[in-house]
């Protein structure tokens, strides 16, 4: 099974991310902030990781040119989630290493199309 780091810092969001991840067959581990989730990505790199844009402690983006700096840190399949329909700030996630991004608030159909079985394959 293909393993996911779900980093948000919404309680709730995690919530409803994980029950879908886990419907698609992840193991899924949570952060609640871009800390949270590098030091989780240095015990264990996951496979993909869904990547909320603003937190505290250390924005997505933040996150985002540290974990592509660090060893290992190339593999995962980053999709970079946000709320914000800021085509610039989407741009500066995908030149800082993300590989997709996906709109909030997602449901169950976005979710499946980014991480289903056919996108999990070409991560």
């Amino acid at each position: 099974m293909r393993s996911c780091l779900i980093v948000d810092d919404s309680t709730v969001v995690r919530k409803v991310a994980r029950r879908i991840l886990e419907d698609l067959d992840y193991i899924v581990e949570e952060a609640e902030d871009g800390q949270d989730a590098f030091e989780k990505c240095r015990q264990d790199m996951p496979d993909v990781i869904l990547l909320d844009s603003n937190m505290p402690i250390m924005s997505g983006l933040e996150f985002l040119k540290l974990l592509r700096a660090f060893i290992g840190g190339e593999t995962p399949h980053v999709v970079y989630c946000t709320v914000e329909n800021d085509v610039g700030a989407i741009a500066m996630a995908l030149r800082a290493g993300a590989n997709d991004y996906m709109m909030k608030p997602f449901d169950r159909k976005s979710m499946a199309q980014k991480f289903g079985k056919g996108a999990a394959a070409a991560a």
